[in-house]
């Protein structure tokens, strides 16, 4: 078990949360204009009500067909091209709390390794995004689908799969945690599926109907649609 999780300090994450659970949604760092362009849409057209949210990053993006494929669940796509789990944890306001969303569907941690996170770092910085989650919406649940393989980044496998194994750990745990294995229907003889756009990143819709199935799968099988919509956030006391 990552030694980590005892040296975290619980100070700074319960002040980081109580920051965030303070402040108005604002963008922060690179992805702000994103943020931005997000807010800006949503006030010309409101989004569903209470949504299942998909956060994260470039293959939350890309899932073009979202809506359609986990119908007739309503959905919202806040997926940034590049975002690290450090990213989304900075705009937690403004990616996830402004849309007080009934579930939390999670891809993130694959561009923290390939940009030279250890997997100890990654599973630091998804614990701090759980911090934030349980200080404004105690009770949402937290969907993580698992670090996928590809042809682009194999060599980062190993890595992947140390991070996928200690979130796995947590949602044993966790009540409010559940992970989405999508790797071993993307792996073949121990390799990636042919499921890659030319770069060997990005996935294709034949990637794209597997996490249909795995997401859809776990949605059933953890009866989603009973999940309540989180009750109006307190107004924070202070200053």
């Amino acid at each position: 078990m990552f030694r980590f999780l005892s040296l975290i300090p619980a100070l700074a994450l319960g002040l980081l949360a109580t920051a965030v659970a303070a402040d108005e949604p604002l963008a922060h760092g690179k992805f702000a204009p994103e943020i931005d362009a997000f807010a800006a849409a949503d006030k010309a057209s409101p989004p569903s009500a209470c949504p299942l949210l998909f956060v994260g990053s470039a293959s939350i993006r890309g899932w073009t067909t979202l809506a359609r494929d986990v119908a007739p669940y309503p959905t919202l796509n806040r997926g940034l091209d590049g975002a690290e789990l450090a990213d989304i944890n900075a705009n937690f306001g403004a990616l996830v709390r402004a849309y007080r969303p009934r579930a939390i569907v999670l891809y993130a941690g694959g561009n923290d390794l390939h940009d030279g996170d250890t997997p100890d770092e990654v599973v630091t910085n998804f614990n701090k995004f759980m911090f934030l989650k349980r200080a404004t919406m105690k009770h949402v649940r937290v969907y993580f689908i698992s670090v996928k393989p590809s042809k682009a980044r194999l060599s980062e496998y190993p890595a992947q799969e140390a991070v996928n194994r200690a979130v796995k750990a947590m949602s044993l745990t966790q009540h409010d945690l559940i992970e989405i294995d999508v790797v071993p229907d993307m792996m073949a003889d121990g390799k990636p599926k042919d499921v890659f756009e030319d770069d060997g990143l990005h996935m294709t819709p034949a990637g794209y109907a597997i996490w249909t199935r795995e997401v859809r799968r776990v949605f059933d099988w953890t009866d989603v649609k009973k999940l309540k919509c989180p009750g109006p956030e307190r107004p924070h006391k202070g200053k």
